[in-house]
């Protein structure tokens, strides 16, 4: 089965935001750079995602025009074998991935990248939804603390959790990159 590896929105634009920490970041990283680094060398296309919206200023970290629409600096480099950008949740909503996965005939689909819950887990939907086979690479995406309803934290760590349970066996495989490696 031909499978790619979607680095999804793994960008410096998240460093410009309030509740960005590095608290989780160094493991991330890690995690991150070993998946490229062992996806370049099995030969497996990687393909990058960057998110970017709202008005298109300097002022703005998710424009083009700010210069943080670009891979974090401590992002292992690789030549991805397609670049997207996108202004939904989903890769797979107005960006042309679609398309470019069904042109090389790829079906099953690795995801990593930021934000754990938000893009990586609507993109794993999203491409289930479409048929394609789905691992999600849980130690490979990153997400920070949020605020309920009630006020509340929900830890970055239960929040990860959450999205395990409610992928696995539904929509994706969750697993990690030494079970993908």
């Amino acid at each position: 089965m031909k499978t790619c590896f979607l680095v999804i929105d793994a960008q410096e634009s998240f460093r410009q935001r309030p509740y960005f920490t590095d608290h989780d970041l160094p493991a991330y990283l890690a995690a991150q750079n070993a998946l490229i680094d062992g996806c370049v060398a099995k030969g497996m296309p990687v393909v990058q995602i960057f998110h970017v919206d709202g008005p298109q200023t300097a002022s703005n970290p998710f424009a083009v025009e700010s210069g943080h629409v670009r891979p974090l600096v401590e992002l292992q480099s690789y030549t991805p074998a397609a670049t997207f950008y996108k202004n939904r949740h989903s890769a797979l909503v107005g960006t042309g991935l679609g398309v470019w996965l069904r042109q090389n005939g790829i079906q099953k689909i690795t995801i990593s990248g930021i934000r754990t819950e938000q893009c990586c887990e609507t993109t794993a939907r999203h491409a289930s939804d479409e048929g394609y086979t789905v691992d999600y690479a849980l130690d490979a995406t990153l997400t920070w603390d949020m605020q309920q309803p009630d006020g509340q934290t929900l830890s970055a760590a239960n929040i990860k959790v959450r999205t395990a349970t409610v992928l696995d066996g539904r929509f994706a495989r969750v697993c990690s990159v030494v079970d993908l490696l």
